[in-house]
């Protein structure tokens, strides 16, 4: 299995593993894992696979896609201030 293909297994296992709260739920939560769970570099790549080819991936992580690409083009929050102990 290339890195590609284990990408997409993945991915689909996430979107299974979701799938029984319903699509309304689930796909949210796949977007929401992959962003907290995934690194970037992961995230583009299979947002470029997804782009590029039919490659099998599950129709949930397909409609979360959106939603990481929306995350990834909204700025990014400001860090808070650090407390300092007196």
């Amino acid at each position: 299995m290339n890195s590609q293909e284990k990408l997409v297994h993945m991915a689909n296992q996430i979107a299974a593993f979701f799938s029984a709260q319903g699509e309304a739920r689930a796909v949210p939560q796949v977007a929401d894992h992959l962003m907290k769970f995934w690194d970037p570099e992961m995230r583009r790549s299979l947002l470029t696979l997804a782009a590029s080819t039919e490659c099998g991936i599950d129709p949930l992580v397909v409609k979360a896609l959106p939603l990481l690409k929306e995350h990834a083009s909204s700025p990014a929050p400001s860090p808070a201030p650090e407390s300092r102990a007196c």
